[in-house]
Protein backbone atom coordinates (compact mmCIF):
# COMPACT_ATOMS: atom_id res chain seq x y z
CA UNK A 1 0.00 0.00 0.00
CA UNK A 2 1.31 3.68 -0.84
CA UNK A 3 2.30 5.91 1.70
CA UNK A 4 -0.14 9.15 2.87
CA UNK A 5 3.17 11.05 0.36
CA UNK A 6 2.08 8.60 -2.23
CA UNK A 7 -1.24 9.65 -2.24
CA UNK A 8 -0.60 13.40 -2.27
CA UNK A 9 1.54 12.95 -5.24
CA UNK A 10 -1.89 11.27 -7.20
CA UNK A 11 -3.23 14.60 -6.35
CA UNK A 12 -0.26 16.65 -7.37
CA UNK A 13 0.17 14.71 -11.09
CA UNK A 14 -1.78 17.97 -13.14
CA UNK A 15 -2.63 21.63 -12.20
CA UNK A 16 -6.35 20.66 -12.01
CA UNK A 17 -8.25 21.90 -9.08
CA UNK A 18 -8.73 19.44 -6.07
CA UNK A 19 -12.40 19.40 -5.34
CA UNK A 20 -13.65 21.53 -2.56
CA UNK A 21 -10.51 23.39 -2.96
CA UNK A 22 -11.06 27.69 -2.58
CA UNK A 23 -11.57 27.85 -6.44
CA UNK A 24 -14.28 26.58 -8.45
CA UNK A 25 -14.26 22.90 -9.11
CA UNK A 26 -14.31 22.09 -12.95
CA UNK A 27 -14.67 18.30 -12.62
CA UNK A 28 -16.84 15.99 -14.77
CA UNK A 29 -14.72 16.73 -17.78
CA UNK A 30 -14.88 13.32 -19.90
CA UNK A 31 -17.83 11.25 -21.46
CA UNK A 32 -18.80 8.15 -20.16
CA UNK A 33 -17.20 5.49 -21.62
CA UNK A 34 -19.13 4.04 -24.76
CA UNK A 35 -18.39 -0.09 -25.11
CA UNK A 36 -19.92 0.64 -28.91
CA UNK A 37 -16.26 2.36 -29.44
CA UNK A 38 -14.26 0.19 -28.24
CA UNK A 39 -13.89 -3.05 -29.58
CA UNK A 40 -12.12 -4.80 -27.56
CA UNK A 41 -14.77 -5.26 -24.81
CA UNK A 42 -16.76 -6.82 -27.14
CA UNK A 43 -16.39 -9.99 -29.24
CA UNK A 44 -18.74 -12.08 -31.54
CA UNK A 45 -17.82 -14.97 -29.57
CA UNK A 46 -16.69 -15.96 -25.99
CA UNK A 47 -12.69 -16.68 -26.07
CA UNK A 48 -9.90 -17.98 -23.15
CA UNK A 49 -8.25 -14.86 -21.66
CA UNK A 50 -4.70 -14.65 -23.44
CA UNK A 51 -3.08 -12.57 -21.13
CA UNK A 52 -3.21 -12.66 -17.04
CA UNK A 53 -4.43 -9.16 -16.80
CA UNK A 54 -5.98 -7.44 -18.87
CA UNK A 55 -7.80 -10.08 -21.43
CA UNK A 56 -8.77 -11.34 -17.83
CA UNK A 57 -11.09 -8.27 -17.34
CA UNK A 58 -12.34 -8.08 -20.29
CA UNK A 59 -13.70 -12.44 -19.87
CA UNK A 60 -15.09 -10.99 -16.76
CA UNK A 61 -16.93 -8.11 -18.12
CA UNK A 62 -18.21 -10.51 -20.98
CA UNK A 63 -19.28 -13.12 -18.64
CA UNK A 64 -21.03 -10.49 -15.84
CA UNK A 65 -22.74 -8.89 -19.71
CA UNK A 66 -23.78 -12.60 -20.90
CA UNK A 67 -25.26 -13.70 -17.64
CA UNK A 68 -27.36 -10.73 -16.22
CA UNK A 69 -27.49 -7.69 -18.89
CA UNK A 70 -29.99 -9.42 -21.60
CA UNK A 71 -32.27 -10.19 -18.54
CA UNK A 72 -32.90 -5.90 -18.41
CA UNK A 73 -34.45 -5.93 -22.01
CA UNK A 74 -37.67 -3.90 -21.98
CA UNK A 75 -40.11 -6.15 -21.12
CA UNK A 76 -43.46 -5.82 -18.71
CA UNK A 77 -41.33 -7.19 -15.32
CA UNK A 78 -39.81 -3.95 -14.11
CA UNK A 79 -43.30 -2.93 -12.33
CA UNK A 80 -43.44 -6.13 -10.33
CA UNK A 81 -39.74 -5.85 -9.41
CA UNK A 82 -40.52 -1.72 -8.19
CA UNK A 83 -43.65 -2.68 -6.31
CA UNK A 84 -41.60 -5.47 -4.48
CA UNK A 85 -39.05 -2.79 -3.74
CA UNK A 86 -41.97 -0.87 -1.64
CA UNK A 87 -41.59 -3.81 0.84
CA UNK A 88 -38.55 -5.20 2.73
CA UNK A 89 -37.59 -8.15 1.36
CA UNK A 90 -36.13 -11.26 2.30
CA UNK A 91 -32.96 -13.56 0.01
CA UNK A 92 -35.87 -16.12 -0.82
CA UNK A 93 -38.58 -13.56 -2.23
CA UNK A 94 -35.78 -11.99 -3.82
CA UNK A 95 -34.23 -14.93 -5.96
CA UNK A 96 -37.71 -16.26 -6.30
CA UNK A 97 -39.09 -12.98 -8.85
CA UNK A 98 -35.82 -12.98 -10.23
CA UNK A 99 -36.08 -16.99 -11.38
CA UNK A 100 -39.54 -15.45 -12.75
CA UNK A 101 -38.19 -12.66 -14.48
CA UNK A 102 -35.66 -14.72 -15.87
CA UNK A 103 -37.97 -17.19 -17.13
CA UNK A 104 -40.57 -15.17 -18.75
CA UNK A 105 -37.78 -12.78 -20.44
CA UNK A 106 -36.29 -16.40 -22.05
CA UNK A 107 -39.47 -17.15 -23.19
CA UNK A 108 -39.76 -13.89 -25.22
CA UNK A 109 -36.24 -13.88 -26.33
CA UNK A 110 -37.54 -17.53 -27.91
CA UNK A 111 -39.84 -16.15 -29.71
CA UNK A 112 -38.73 -13.20 -31.16
CA UNK A 113 -35.47 -15.76 -32.93
CA UNK A 114 -36.34 -15.99 -36.62
CA UNK A 115 -34.10 -19.75 -37.17
CA UNK A 116 -36.62 -21.21 -34.28
CA UNK A 117 -40.23 -22.09 -34.21
CA UNK A 118 -41.45 -21.18 -30.44
CA UNK A 119 -43.67 -23.64 -29.09
CA UNK A 120 -47.25 -23.35 -27.38
CA UNK A 121 -45.04 -22.91 -23.88
CA UNK A 122 -42.85 -20.45 -25.37
CA UNK A 123 -45.44 -17.49 -25.83
CA UNK A 124 -44.79 -15.21 -23.27
CA UNK A 125 -47.52 -14.54 -20.81
CA UNK A 126 -48.76 -11.59 -18.37
CA UNK A 127 -46.79 -11.09 -15.53
CA UNK A 128 -48.48 -11.81 -12.34
CA UNK A 129 -49.12 -9.95 -9.42
CA UNK A 130 -46.14 -9.42 -6.46
CA UNK A 131 -46.61 -12.07 -4.27
CA UNK A 132 -47.90 -10.59 -0.62
CA UNK A 133 -44.59 -10.19 0.87
CA UNK A 134 -43.47 -10.12 4.99
CA UNK A 135 -42.98 -6.53 6.49
CA UNK A 136 -41.17 -7.51 9.96
CA UNK A 137 -37.85 -8.80 7.96
CA UNK A 138 -35.66 -5.56 7.16
CA UNK A 139 -32.55 -7.95 6.29
CA UNK A 140 -30.57 -6.47 3.06
CA UNK A 141 -30.46 -8.99 0.58
CA UNK A 142 -27.41 -9.13 -2.24
CA UNK A 143 -26.80 -6.08 -5.14
CA UNK A 144 -28.54 -6.98 -8.48
CA UNK A 145 -24.82 -7.80 -9.59
CA UNK A 146 -24.35 -10.46 -7.08
CA UNK A 147 -27.94 -12.14 -7.77
CA UNK A 148 -28.04 -13.79 -10.52
CA UNK A 149 -24.05 -14.98 -9.97
CA UNK A 150 -24.82 -16.32 -6.76
CA UNK A 151 -28.24 -18.30 -7.91
CA UNK A 152 -28.70 -21.73 -6.42
CA UNK A 153 -27.77 -24.65 -8.82
CA UNK A 154 -31.60 -25.75 -9.36
CA UNK A 155 -32.18 -22.56 -11.37
CA UNK A 156 -29.64 -22.92 -13.61
CA UNK A 157 -31.69 -24.40 -16.43
CA UNK A 158 -33.63 -21.01 -16.06
CA UNK A 159 -30.83 -19.15 -16.84
CA UNK A 160 -29.75 -21.49 -19.50
CA UNK A 161 -31.76 -19.95 -22.09
CA UNK A 162 -29.68 -16.58 -22.20
CA UNK A 163 -26.38 -17.74 -22.43
CA UNK A 164 -25.32 -15.97 -26.04
CA UNK A 165 -22.63 -14.45 -28.11
CA UNK A 166 -21.17 -11.54 -26.90
CA UNK A 167 -23.57 -8.77 -27.56
CA UNK A 168 -25.42 -5.57 -26.58
CA UNK A 169 -28.69 -6.22 -25.14
CA UNK A 170 -31.62 -4.60 -27.42
CA UNK A 171 -32.20 -1.98 -25.10
CA UNK A 172 -28.72 -0.15 -26.68
CA UNK A 173 -30.83 0.82 -29.52
CA UNK A 174 -33.11 2.66 -27.60
CA UNK A 175 -33.23 6.46 -28.97
CA UNK A 176 -32.80 9.40 -26.99
CA UNK A 177 -36.04 10.56 -26.80
CA UNK A 178 -36.81 7.72 -24.53
CA UNK A 179 -38.92 5.43 -27.00
CA UNK A 180 -37.47 1.69 -26.85
CA UNK A 181 -37.01 0.38 -30.61
CA UNK A 182 -40.57 -1.27 -32.04
CA UNK A 183 -38.77 -4.89 -32.06
CA UNK A 184 -38.68 -4.05 -27.95
CA UNK A 185 -42.44 -3.70 -28.04
CA UNK A 186 -43.40 -6.43 -29.86
CA UNK A 187 -45.39 -8.12 -26.63
CA UNK A 188 -48.88 -6.98 -26.75
CA UNK A 189 -49.16 -7.01 -22.50
CA UNK A 190 -46.21 -4.06 -23.10
CA UNK A 191 -48.42 -2.43 -25.21
CA UNK A 192 -51.56 -2.91 -23.15
CA UNK A 193 -49.48 -1.79 -19.85
CA UNK A 194 -48.03 1.65 -21.50
CA UNK A 195 -51.48 2.23 -22.78
CA UNK A 196 -53.32 1.76 -19.35
CA UNK A 197 -50.82 3.81 -17.72
CA UNK A 198 -50.85 6.78 -20.02
CA UNK A 199 -54.39 6.88 -19.46
CA UNK A 200 -54.15 6.92 -15.76
CA UNK A 201 -51.72 9.74 -16.36
CA UNK A 202 -54.27 11.16 -18.69
CA UNK A 203 -57.25 11.18 -16.33
CA UNK A 204 -55.24 12.28 -13.55
CA UNK A 205 -53.87 15.90 -15.58
CA UNK A 206 -57.44 16.35 -17.42
CA UNK A 207 -59.43 17.40 -13.79
CA UNK A 208 -59.61 20.71 -12.67
CA UNK A 209 -56.96 20.46 -9.83
CA UNK A 210 -54.36 17.59 -10.53
CA UNK A 211 -53.61 15.93 -7.47
CA UNK A 212 -49.98 16.09 -7.12
CA UNK A 213 -49.60 13.21 -4.41
CA UNK A 214 -51.27 10.94 -7.02
CA UNK A 215 -49.16 12.33 -9.59
CA UNK A 216 -46.49 11.50 -7.67
CA UNK A 217 -47.03 7.99 -6.78
CA UNK A 218 -47.64 7.55 -10.55
CA UNK A 219 -44.83 8.69 -11.88
CA UNK A 220 -42.30 7.07 -9.63
CA UNK A 221 -42.26 4.25 -12.03
CA UNK A 222 -41.53 6.55 -14.84
CA UNK A 223 -43.62 8.74 -16.99
CA UNK A 224 -44.98 7.98 -20.37
CA UNK A 225 -43.31 10.37 -23.06
CA UNK A 226 -46.47 12.20 -24.30
CA UNK A 227 -47.48 13.73 -20.76
CA UNK A 228 -43.81 13.89 -19.69
CA UNK A 229 -43.23 17.75 -20.20
CA UNK A 230 -46.23 18.81 -18.38
CA UNK A 231 -45.96 16.22 -15.59
CA UNK A 232 -42.04 17.53 -15.11
CA UNK A 233 -43.40 21.06 -14.70
CA UNK A 234 -45.97 20.27 -12.37
CA UNK A 235 -43.95 18.07 -10.79
CA UNK A 236 -40.81 20.55 -9.99
CA UNK A 237 -43.64 23.25 -8.28
CA UNK A 238 -43.40 25.70 -11.75
CA UNK A 239 -46.67 24.94 -13.08
CA UNK A 240 -50.19 25.08 -10.33
CA UNK A 241 -52.10 22.57 -9.46
CA UNK A 242 -55.25 24.17 -10.99
CA UNK A 243 -56.06 24.18 -14.26
CA UNK A 244 -57.17 27.34 -15.13
CA UNK A 245 -54.06 29.24 -13.56
CA UNK A 246 -51.69 27.72 -15.59
CA UNK A 247 -51.99 29.86 -19.16
CA UNK A 248 -51.56 33.05 -16.46
CA UNK A 249 -48.16 31.65 -14.96
CA UNK A 250 -46.80 30.73 -18.34
CA UNK A 251 -47.33 33.66 -19.61
CA UNK A 252 -46.15 35.56 -16.61
CA UNK A 253 -43.08 33.43 -16.29
CA UNK A 254 -41.87 33.42 -19.53
CA UNK A 255 -42.11 36.93 -19.35
CA UNK A 256 -40.36 37.58 -16.69
CA UNK A 257 -37.56 35.69 -18.26
CA UNK A 258 -36.89 37.82 -20.65
CA UNK A 259 -36.80 40.58 -18.73
CA UNK A 260 -34.01 39.09 -17.55
CA UNK A 261 -32.64 39.01 -20.70
CA UNK A 262 -33.03 42.36 -21.61
CA UNK A 263 -31.90 43.40 -18.20
CA UNK A 264 -28.62 41.39 -17.68
CA UNK A 265 -27.45 39.63 -21.04
CA UNK A 266 -25.58 42.73 -22.72
CA UNK A 267 -23.31 42.70 -19.35
CA UNK A 268 -22.27 39.22 -20.30
CA UNK A 269 -18.88 41.32 -21.83
CA UNK A 270 -18.22 43.29 -19.01
CA UNK A 271 -15.24 43.07 -16.93
CA UNK A 272 -17.29 41.77 -13.92
CA UNK A 273 -18.95 38.67 -15.90
CA UNK A 274 -16.83 38.22 -18.78
CA UNK A 275 -15.12 35.28 -17.03
CA UNK A 276 -18.54 33.22 -16.34
CA UNK A 277 -19.31 33.91 -19.57
CA UNK A 278 -16.07 32.74 -21.25
CA UNK A 279 -16.58 29.63 -18.69
CA UNK A 280 -19.80 28.54 -20.19
CA UNK A 281 -18.72 29.31 -23.83
CA UNK A 282 -15.93 26.71 -23.15
CA UNK A 283 -18.12 24.34 -21.63
CA UNK A 284 -21.05 23.67 -23.43
CA UNK A 285 -18.92 22.25 -26.62
CA UNK A 286 -18.17 19.05 -24.04
CA UNK A 287 -22.00 18.44 -23.47
CA UNK A 288 -23.62 16.08 -24.75
CA UNK A 289 -25.43 15.05 -27.39
CA UNK A 290 -23.02 17.00 -29.42
CA UNK A 291 -25.60 17.05 -32.58
CA UNK A 292 -27.85 18.89 -30.87
CA UNK A 293 -26.23 21.31 -28.48
CA UNK A 294 -24.21 22.52 -31.09
CA UNK A 295 -26.47 23.81 -33.13
CA UNK A 296 -26.34 27.57 -33.31
CA UNK A 297 -30.11 28.06 -31.46
CA UNK A 298 -29.48 25.51 -29.02
CA UNK A 299 -26.41 27.11 -28.03
CA UNK A 300 -27.34 30.21 -27.54
CA UNK A 301 -30.14 29.13 -25.29
CA UNK A 302 -28.20 27.30 -23.31
CA UNK A 303 -25.86 30.06 -23.27
CA UNK A 304 -28.32 32.99 -22.19
CA UNK A 305 -29.96 30.48 -19.42
CA UNK A 306 -26.64 29.60 -17.78
CA UNK A 307 -25.66 33.61 -17.71
CA UNK A 308 -28.84 34.86 -16.14
CA UNK A 309 -29.11 31.75 -13.51
CA UNK A 310 -24.86 32.60 -12.75
CA UNK A 311 -26.03 36.72 -12.48
CA UNK A 312 -29.24 35.80 -9.86
CA UNK A 313 -27.12 33.52 -7.82
CA UNK A 314 -23.71 35.33 -6.94
CA UNK A 315 -23.55 33.08 -3.92
CA UNK A 316 -22.54 30.06 -6.06
CA UNK A 317 -21.96 31.50 -9.75
CA UNK A 318 -21.82 29.32 -12.63
CA UNK A 319 -19.79 26.27 -11.78
CA UNK A 320 -18.86 23.46 -14.14
CA UNK A 321 -21.86 21.18 -13.83
CA UNK A 322 -24.61 22.97 -13.72
CA UNK A 323 -24.70 22.84 -17.30
CA UNK A 324 -25.28 19.40 -17.72
CA UNK A 325 -28.33 20.46 -15.47
CA UNK A 326 -30.40 21.76 -18.01
CA UNK A 327 -30.43 19.41 -21.33
CA UNK A 328 -32.63 16.98 -19.62
CA UNK A 329 -35.45 20.13 -19.45
CA UNK A 330 -34.64 21.07 -22.68
CA UNK A 331 -34.80 17.68 -24.51
CA UNK A 332 -38.15 16.77 -22.81
CA UNK A 333 -39.81 20.27 -23.44
CA UNK A 334 -38.45 20.77 -27.03
CA UNK A 335 -40.13 17.13 -27.80
CA UNK A 336 -43.33 18.24 -27.30
CA UNK A 337 -42.76 20.60 -30.82
CA UNK A 338 -40.36 18.03 -32.84
CA UNK A 339 -41.96 14.80 -34.73
CA UNK A 340 -38.20 13.04 -34.54
CA UNK A 341 -37.62 9.91 -31.82
CA UNK A 342 -34.04 10.53 -32.03
CA UNK A 343 -33.52 14.46 -30.24
CA UNK A 344 -30.40 13.94 -31.02
CA UNK A 345 -30.58 14.88 -34.70
CA UNK A 346 -33.27 16.67 -34.57
CA UNK A 347 -33.37 20.21 -36.13
CA UNK A 348 -34.47 22.80 -34.13
CA UNK A 349 -34.67 25.19 -36.84
CA UNK A 350 -37.34 24.08 -37.74
CA UNK A 351 -39.33 24.71 -34.35
CA UNK A 352 -41.07 28.28 -34.35
CA UNK A 353 -39.89 30.99 -32.48
CA UNK A 354 -42.61 31.36 -30.19
CA UNK A 355 -42.31 28.00 -29.30
CA UNK A 356 -38.31 27.86 -28.85
CA UNK A 357 -38.76 30.76 -26.63
CA UNK A 358 -41.19 29.09 -24.70
CA UNK A 359 -39.01 26.12 -24.18
CA UNK A 360 -35.91 28.27 -23.08
CA UNK A 361 -38.22 30.11 -20.33
CA UNK A 362 -39.55 26.93 -19.00
CA UNK A 363 -35.75 24.71 -19.05
CA UNK A 364 -34.72 28.27 -16.85
CA UNK A 365 -37.28 28.02 -14.37
CA UNK A 366 -37.60 24.25 -13.54
CA UNK A 367 -33.60 23.72 -13.66
CA UNK A 368 -33.56 27.41 -11.35
CA UNK A 369 -36.53 24.94 -9.27
CA UNK A 370 -34.00 21.75 -9.18
CA UNK A 371 -30.83 23.98 -8.20
CA UNK A 372 -32.74 25.74 -5.28
CA UNK A 373 -32.29 22.48 -3.51
CA UNK A 374 -28.91 21.47 -3.85
CA UNK A 375 -27.58 24.66 -3.74
CA UNK A 376 -25.02 24.13 -1.92
CA UNK A 377 -23.70 21.53 -4.08
CA UNK A 378 -22.19 24.50 -5.99
CA UNK A 379 -21.48 27.38 -3.66
CA UNK A 380 -17.77 28.14 -1.92
CA UNK A 381 -15.72 25.15 -1.84
CA UNK A 382 -18.91 23.45 -2.44
CA UNK A 383 -19.45 21.95 0.87
CA UNK A 384 -22.96 20.17 -0.35
CA UNK A 385 -21.06 17.75 -2.43
CA UNK A 386 -17.72 17.23 -0.05
CA UNK A 387 -21.15 16.53 2.74
CA UNK A 388 -22.91 14.25 0.27
CA UNK A 389 -19.98 11.86 -0.45
CA UNK A 390 -18.90 11.25 3.21
CA UNK A 391 -22.30 10.39 3.66
CA UNK A 392 -22.16 7.95 0.17
CA UNK A 393 -18.86 6.32 2.03
CA UNK A 394 -20.53 5.87 5.26
CA UNK A 395 -23.43 4.06 3.72
CA UNK A 396 -21.69 2.04 1.67
CA UNK A 397 -19.82 0.69 4.53
CA UNK A 398 -22.78 -0.42 5.92
CA UNK A 399 -24.55 -1.76 2.47
CA UNK A 400 -21.43 -3.98 1.52
CA UNK A 401 -18.32 -3.62 3.72
CA UNK A 402 -16.46 -5.86 1.80
CA UNK A 403 -16.93 -3.30 -1.53
CA UNK A 404 -15.95 -0.29 0.67
CA UNK A 405 -13.35 -2.10 3.14
CA UNK A 406 -11.50 -3.10 -0.89
CA UNK A 407 -11.76 0.53 -1.98
CA UNK A 408 -9.80 0.80 1.44
CA UNK A 409 -7.11 -1.28 1.02
CA UNK A 410 -6.54 -0.22 -2.63
CA UNK A 411 -6.32 3.26 -1.47
CA UNK A 412 -8.82 4.96 -3.69
CA UNK A 413 -10.72 7.31 -2.04
CA UNK A 414 -14.56 8.31 -2.56
CA UNK A 415 -13.69 12.23 -3.55
CA UNK A 416 -12.00 10.80 -6.68
CA UNK A 417 -15.23 8.42 -8.45
CA UNK A 418 -18.08 9.93 -6.33
CA UNK A 419 -17.49 13.64 -6.67
CA UNK A 420 -18.60 13.51 -10.26
CA UNK A 421 -21.49 12.20 -9.54
CA UNK A 422 -23.11 14.28 -7.09
CA UNK A 423 -21.64 17.43 -9.15
CA UNK A 424 -23.73 15.74 -12.38
CA UNK A 425 -26.38 13.71 -10.57
CA UNK A 426 -25.06 10.78 -12.51
CA UNK A 427 -25.41 12.78 -16.37
CA UNK A 428 -22.03 11.58 -16.91
CA UNK A 429 -22.11 8.03 -16.28
CA UNK A 430 -25.29 6.98 -17.63
CA UNK A 431 -26.84 7.53 -21.17
CA UNK A 432 -29.11 11.01 -21.95
CA UNK A 433 -32.30 8.40 -22.05
CA UNK A 434 -31.81 6.76 -18.56
CA UNK A 435 -31.12 10.23 -16.63
CA UNK A 436 -34.37 11.14 -18.36
CA UNK A 437 -36.12 8.26 -16.46
CA UNK A 438 -33.95 8.77 -13.32
CA UNK A 439 -35.53 12.28 -13.06
CA UNK A 440 -38.80 10.92 -13.46
CA UNK A 441 -38.43 9.17 -9.50
CA UNK A 442 -36.45 12.43 -8.38
CA UNK A 443 -39.38 14.47 -9.18
CA UNK A 444 -41.23 12.04 -7.78
CA UNK A 445 -39.56 11.83 -4.70
CA UNK A 446 -39.38 14.48 -1.67
CA UNK A 447 -36.09 15.39 -2.06
CA UNK A 448 -35.22 13.23 -4.58
CA UNK A 449 -32.07 15.63 -6.02
CA UNK A 450 -30.78 16.32 -2.87
CA UNK A 451 -31.41 13.11 -0.76
CA UNK A 452 -32.60 10.08 -2.72
CA UNK A 453 -29.87 10.86 -5.32
CA UNK A 454 -27.39 9.03 -2.09
CA UNK A 455 -29.46 5.97 -2.24
CA UNK A 456 -29.17 6.06 -6.00
CA UNK A 457 -25.45 6.26 -5.83
CA UNK A 458 -25.07 3.89 -3.26
CA UNK A 459 -26.85 1.02 -5.26
CA UNK A 460 -25.24 2.23 -8.30
CA UNK A 461 -21.90 1.48 -6.57
CA UNK A 462 -22.84 -1.92 -5.39
CA UNK A 463 -24.27 -2.93 -8.13
CA UNK A 464 -20.84 -3.30 -9.75
CA UNK A 465 -19.07 -5.22 -6.94
CA UNK A 466 -18.39 -8.48 -8.65
CA UNK A 467 -15.97 -6.18 -10.98
CA UNK A 468 -14.79 -4.05 -8.18
CA UNK A 469 -13.50 -6.66 -6.09
CA UNK A 470 -11.68 -8.23 -9.03
CA UNK A 471 -9.85 -4.93 -9.19
CA UNK A 472 -6.36 -5.86 -7.62
CA UNK A 473 -4.49 -2.37 -8.88
CA UNK A 474 -5.23 1.24 -7.70
CA UNK A 475 -4.85 2.48 -11.29
CA UNK A 476 -7.25 -0.25 -13.22
CA UNK A 477 -9.94 0.09 -10.06
CA UNK A 478 -10.52 4.15 -10.27
CA UNK A 479 -10.20 3.49 -14.13
CA UNK A 480 -13.29 1.68 -13.79
CA UNK A 481 -14.86 3.37 -11.47
CA UNK A 482 -14.72 6.22 -13.74
CA UNK A 483 -15.83 4.53 -16.86
CA UNK A 484 -18.34 2.23 -16.03
CA UNK A 485 -19.40 0.29 -19.24
CA UNK A 486 -23.18 2.08 -19.33
CA UNK A 487 -23.60 2.80 -23.11
CA UNK A 488 -26.09 0.01 -23.88
CA UNK A 489 -28.37 0.88 -20.98
CA UNK A 490 -32.27 1.63 -21.05
CA UNK A 491 -34.96 1.53 -19.10
CA UNK A 492 -34.96 -1.78 -17.49
CA UNK A 493 -31.33 -1.07 -15.65
CA UNK A 494 -32.40 2.01 -14.20
CA UNK A 495 -35.93 0.36 -12.99
CA UNK A 496 -33.78 -2.46 -11.14
CA UNK A 497 -31.29 0.52 -10.04
CA UNK A 498 -34.26 2.76 -9.27
CA UNK A 499 -36.02 -0.55 -6.88
CA UNK A 500 -32.57 -1.10 -5.12
CA UNK A 501 -32.05 2.58 -4.04
CA UNK A 502 -35.45 2.06 -2.85
CA UNK A 503 -34.95 -0.84 -0.74
CA UNK A 504 -32.02 0.77 0.56
CA UNK A 505 -33.50 3.50 1.73
CA UNK A 506 -36.44 1.59 2.98
CA UNK A 507 -33.94 -0.34 5.03
CA UNK A 508 -32.91 2.58 6.89
CA UNK A 509 -36.24 3.27 7.74
CA UNK A 510 -36.32 6.89 6.25
CA UNK A 511 -38.68 5.92 2.84
CA UNK A 512 -42.05 6.68 2.63
CA UNK A 513 -44.37 5.26 0.26
CA UNK A 514 -44.20 6.75 -3.28
CA UNK A 515 -44.46 4.03 -5.58
CA UNK A 516 -47.55 3.08 -6.95
CA UNK A 517 -48.13 0.46 -9.66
Amino acid sequence: MASDGARKQFWKRSNSKVPGSIQHVYGAQHPPFDPLLHGTLLKATPKAPSTPVKAKRVSTFQEFESNTSDAWDAGEDDDELLAMAAESLNTAVVMEAANRVLRNHSQRQGSQQPLAAPGPEQQPKPSAEPPSVPSGDLRLVKSVSESHTASPAGSASDAAPLQRSQSLPHSATVVLGGAPEPSTLSSSALSEREASRLDKFKQLLAGPNTDLEELRKLSWSGIPKPVRAITWKLLSGYLPANVDRRPATLQRKQKEYFAFIDHYYDSRNDAAHQDTYRQIRIDLPRMSPEALILQPKVTEIFERILFIWAIRHPASGYVQGINDLVTPFFVVFICEHIDDEDVDTADVSRVPADALRNVEADTYWCMSRLLDGIQDNYTFAQPGIQMKVKMLEELVSRIDEQVHRHLDQHEVRYLQFAFRWMNNLLMREVPLRCTIRLWDTYQSEPEGFAHFHLYVCAAFLVRWRKEILEERDFQELLLFLQNLPTAHWGDEDVSLLLAEAYRLKFAFADAPNHYKK
